[in-house]
């Protein structure tokens, strides 16, 4: 009898809850390789789990493995596992999850390969020439030159909203012999340079926290919480060099590109050492490059967004998570994780420490230090001699204003102006107003394919959907009663740029948001601008709130504070609460003393009191007692089971389907279905059921049993549906 080809268990990218059996002719398939096989009529590359000794058919009856693109397993048996883990908890298919984490061109099945690409480095000229002769007649070079001088060499990850001929003038420096340009194999790296003197003196309490982080060996999830403008980075600086000096690697992951290039310059000046820089926003082979490098052991630190998390690493020995509170480190579509708590999971694993960095701690974090789960770490104070700033509430009850702005906050505008601060004005609402209203009949634009108001862009004359991103010309005469005095009511950063710029008509001023940063490099431009002071008048959204450093600025100016006071998801004060710290912080960073002028209809309400007058630890303390009483996270967990469809009916069946099906526990709680906050997005109409149980475990136990029946479900084929554990986001 001859003896059965061997067997390799591959999962593919799809739907399927588990990997599928494939028969080996030729190779030997270790799990971690990448194989590229049939599925139906197509061809795809999924990756092997396991290397069964049978099958679960006899294996003349398996389809055989097409190639194998890699001679070596391309995911380590850690990795692996991690993912595995990972796809377990969030309950998502194990081969879309495995995708998720390779970059775009494994996915596709090319060779391992680093790209071969130009870098540009400083020349003994360059370090000698003065940026500033440069200023006049080519300001981009000038500018360029400056950051070659401070990063001593730049490749295309140092650039990452590939923004203006920067390749054609870093080769004019080259020309001028400020720099050379040499072809190398890993181009995504950046070589870092420590330079004397740039080293500050930390602080009694950074001193505590460096001291401690480099005395951590082991497994250990440390909160460090300092108050804005702490010194955090340093800290991370300090504890990854006494890492690097070890000889292993150090992790880093920020909720958002726009945090990455600051970051990337700032290690690079300070640490003897190779960056990879992971994020969406670099090109394939770039993302490729920086991933190889890491799970080679070529870079010495990995700075990246969330999905830097499933980075493979040669030497571990560090992961830290920087603003550990931001929503932006949990995926909202797809594989639903959360960078932050696969962070801690991995780290365990590894048996490293993990820092959670933040001013404004989430309340599960400060749950977790509180039972003693984490330890903490407590910056309470500015770095470098700043006090913090003081808040002022602005009442603007029965008082006129001008399209959003009161006098009382324009004068303290003018006041900081005067006294040459900068300000920044802070409105978290783009486009020039969020509703267009027919004065005569009260008609109002809205999204025809969401239960939404289309916003008014007046510079691009169009009305645009910021859910579903739908957009078209503004109306000359309203479509229900023929009337042309068509009126924009509200504020958003559009209009709040026209007033300003009318108040203070000499004064420069920038504007920051997703609609004046769309143009590539638009964003770092006026960055660059704010932090150099030569705009006095900084007008932005959450882009401006987080972890930039603005020197010059003197006066925070929080335009509409009641956004999110009263609202229907329970997360929103612990939002609101960190977005108006995140902001405060902007404010008096450096010698001069710094001011917070919020602007608001209830004085009164008791949040806004106690960030005043307690800060964001009272508050944090405050609402962890309320969501103890109401049964909510950190105190319970939760799930949700999502399903839309372009039939408003199918949503609603499906899930109650699925609620029928339950298994019943006495720990977990079924909520619903009923229908999404907004029930209708991008045409499709959306339901949703919530699961709340009184333990993770207990959650995920209900839910390994309840899954495969939901998949099975008829009429799980006529919907859209996913599962989103430890949900976010409500909507």
């Amino acid at each position: 009898m001859s003896e059965s080809p061997p067997i390799a268990r591959v999962a593919v990218p799809g739907p399927l809850r588990g990997a599928l059996d494939y028969r080996v002719d030729e190779g030997e398939p270790l799990p971690g390789m990448r194989a590229r096989v049939p599925l139906g009529r197509r061809q795809v590359v999924g990756v092997v789990v396991e290397v069964p000794v049978r099958a679960g058919v006899a294996p003349g009856r398996l389809r055989p493995v097409t190639e194998w693109p890699d001679e070596a397993p391309l995911l380590d048996e850690e990795l692996l596992g991690f993912l595995q883990w990972a796809a377990d908890y969030y309950h998502y298919p194990i081969g879309e999850a495995l995708a998720a984490a390779l970059p775009v061109r494994l996915r596709q099945g090319a060779r391992a390969a680093y790209t071969r690409e130009t870098c540009w480095r400083i020349t003994d000229a360059g370090r000698e020439a003065s940026a500033q002769s440069l200023q006049a007649r080519a300001p981009r070079q000038a500018a360029l030159l400056e950051r070659l001088q401070a990063a001593e060499t730049l490749t295309a990850a140092h650039f990452p909203e590939r923004g203006g001929d920067w390749r054609g003038g870093l080769g004019r420096l080259a020309d001028k012999g400020l720099a050379v340009t040499e072809t190398v194999d890993t181009p995504a790296l950046v070589v870092g340079r420590a330079r004397e003197g740039a080293e500050p003196v930390p602080n009694t309490d950074q001193q505590e926290a460096i001291d401690a982080l480099r005395a951590a060996r082991g497994f250990q999830a440390v909160v460090l919480e300092g108050v804005t403008g702490s010194g955090k980075t340093e800290v991370y600086l300090q504890a990854i060099e006494a890492v690097l000096a070890r000889g292993l690697q150090a992790l880093v992951i920020v909720p958002e590109i726009g945090l990455t290039p600051q970051l990337v310059d700032r290690f690079a000046g300070r640490l003897d050492a190779r960056i990879a820089v992971l994020h969406s926003a670099l090109a394939d082979g770039e993302r490729l490059d920086g991933w190889l490098a890491a799970r080679e052991g070529r870079a010495d630190v990995v700075i990246g967004t969330r999905s830097a998390v499933f980075t493979p690493l040669a030497r571990p020995g560090l992961i830290v998570v920087d603003e550990e509170h931001d929503a932006s480190l949990k995926q909202q579509e797809g594989f639903r994780y959360s960078a932050r708590d696969l962070a801690v999971v991995r780290a365990r694993r590894l048996d490293l420490p993990v820092v959670l960095g933040s001013a404004t701690p989430s309340l599960e974090t400060l749950h977790n230090a509180r039972r003693g789960r984490y330890s903490l770490l407590h910056l309470p104070a500015r770095a470098g001699g700043a006090t913090m700033p003081a808040f002022r509430l602005l009442d603007v009850r029965g008082r006129p204003m001008r399209d959003g702005l009161s006098e009382p906050l324009l004068e303290r505008v003018r006041s900081h102006l005067d006294a040459g601060g900068q300000v920044l004005v802070f409105l978290n609402r783009r486009g020039f107003a969020p509703v267009l209203l027919c004065h005569e009949c009260g008609w109002l634009a809205g999204c025809e394919r969401c239960d939404a108001r289309l916003t008014y862009h007046r510079h691009r004359s169009r009305l645009h959907c910021h859910h579903c991103d739908h957009e078209r010309p503004v109306p000359r005469q309203c479509p229900e009663c023929g009337s042309v005095d068509l009126r924009p009511v509200g504020q958003g950063t559009e209009r709040l740029e026209a007033a300003i710029g009318e108040a203070f008509p000499d004064t420069s001023m920038i504007r920051i948001d997703r609609d004046s940063t769309r143009r590539k490099g638009a964003f770092q431009r006026q960055m660059a601008a704010a932090q150099s002071g030569e705009a006095r008048l900084l007008l932005g959204t959450q882009m401006l709130a987080k972890g930039h450093h603005l020197p010059d600025v003197t006066l925070v100016a929080v335009v509409d504070a009641d956004q999110g006071l009263f609202s229907a998801d329970f997360r929103a004060p612990e939002r609101l609460a960190q977005l108006i710290i995140q902001v405060a912080g902007r404010a008096g960073r450096a010698e001069r003393p710094g001011e917070v002028a919020i602007q608001t209809h209830q004085p009164e309400h008791p949040l806004l009191q106690m960030l005043i007058h307690g800060g964001y630890r009272a508050f944090a303390e405050e609402a962890l007692r309320e969501r103890e009483a109401a049964d909510l996270p950190p105190f319970s967990a939760l799930a949700l089971l999502r399903a839309e469809a372009v039939d408003a009916a199918a949503p609603r069946a499906f899930l109650e389907e699925a609620r029928q099906a339950a298994p019943e526990e006495a720990t977990v709680t079924l909520l619903g279905p009923v229908p999404a906050p907004m029930e209708r997005r991008a045409g499709r109409y959306r339901a949703q059921l919530l699961l709340q149980a009184s333990t993770r475990a207990a959650l995920q136990h209900h839910l390994s049993r309840w899954m495969p029946t939901v998949a099975a479900l008829k009429s799980a084929r006529r919907v859209r549906w996913a599962l989103d554990v430890d949900p976010l986001e409500m909507l």
